[in-house]
């Protein structure tokens, strides 16, 4: 093993992840050594060296600038234009870290990569113990980096890295719980009105649905899934469309809040009472959407606030030596309204 590391870092430049490897400790373990921190004992701090010397590892000049001691500043790196995600990721990640213990510093990078770079520069060189990055979608996104001195968690969008740690809200058992949900009100013909089928989300939303509908022995009223955009006006289009080819629809499950006022809105267009003729539940649980509808909307909530929090504990874990990796679902919980039930 020590020679394959050794040929490697003939042909390009060792990383972090070649010295851990080399001297058979954890990333964060190397890190540490590498970096004097404390709670790694002197024998694994000399092998780490060791390791280090042989593949002539050179930290990046950021690392080298960074302090031994903890700083209680986090980033939170995000895409997210609106702050419709990483406000309630933010909001959780602050309660789990405690009032006064650590500051979550915001960095919006608007979708640009560039922008994201000098972000990420930026945090470092401010000494943040560790990096929350939050997606624009939930669907794979390109890794900051391994060899950063600090440890990274994703949250909402996973990393495209198996080896990086990524937080997502399960998708696929919101779509059963949606469905489950108008089941257990009563209904037996549902419609899935969603959006772009490019999105992940979309996709597992629409499997979660198919699969407990099933479960249950019914099909899905119109025969497919109504895929589109993700707005009010595609709701309005598609249910035009599910109205005109389907008799019978007693519920509709929207992939997303927008979509579900749109929904609505040709529902009553067509004289048909939310919820007495059809019900309709949504996706997001976004607020703008859910409490002024008329009647109140019923959502799938994905928890964001949860995910902060977690994305906050699992990166306290890690600056205490658990590293985890892979991808972690966390579950959407249902929030019911008027628009599937007048109880």
């Amino acid at each position: 093993m020590a020679r394959r590391a050794a040929q490697r870092s003939n042909s390009r430049a060792a990383t972090l992840e070649d010295v851990a490897r080399l001297a058979g400790v954890s990333i964060a373990t190397a890190s540490k050594a590498l970096n004097g921190r404390t709670h790694v004992s002197a024998t694994t701090r000399t092998t780490v060296l060791e390791a280090a010397a042989r593949l002539s590892y050179s930290p990046n000049a950021l690392a080298q600038g960074l302090r031994a001691v903890r700083t209680g500043i986090v980033g939170l790196l995000t895409s997210d234009l609106e702050g419709r995600l990483s406000i309630p990721i933010l909001m959780g990640a602050e309660d789990a870290f405690g009032v006064g213990r650590t500051s979550v510093l915001l960095c919006d990078a608007r979708g640009d990569a560039i922008r994201e770079a000098r972000h990420l520069e930026t945090l470092l060189s401010r000494r943040v113990d560790g990096l929350i990055v939050v997606g624009a979608r939930p669907d794979p996104r390109p890794s900051v980096g391994r060899d950063l001195p600090v440890p990274v968690v994703y949250a909402y969008a996973p990393s495209e890295d198996p080896d990086d740690l990524s937080l997502v809200s399960d998708n696929v058992s919101g779509g059963r719980m949606a469905v489950r949900h108008l089941i257990d009100v009563g209904r037996r013909s549902m419609a899935h009105i969603t959006g772009d089928p490019s999105y992940g989300a979309a996709q597992d939303r629409a499997k979660g649905a198919l699969a407990e509908l099933a479960e249950q022995g019914l099909e899905l009223a119109g025969g497919r899934v109504y895929f589109g955009s993700w707005s009010e006006a595609w709701g309005r289009s598609a249910t035009r469309m599910l109205l005109s080819q389907t008799r019978g629809v007693d519920a509709v499950f929207a992939g997303s809040d927008q979509i579900a006022r749109g929904v609505i809105d040709t529902l009553h267009g067509a004289g048909l009472d939310v919820p007495g003729d059809v019900a309709v539940i949504g996706f997001d649980n976004w607020e703008i959407f859910t409490t002024s509808s008329p009647p109140p909307l019923s959502s799938i909530d994905m928890n964001l606030e949860t995910l902060g929090r977690v994305a906050a504990q699992r990166l306290s874990a890690a600056l205490g030596g658990d590293l985890r990796t892979g991808v972690e679902s966390l579950p959407c919980r249902l929030v019911p309204r008027e628009s599937t039930t007048s109880g």
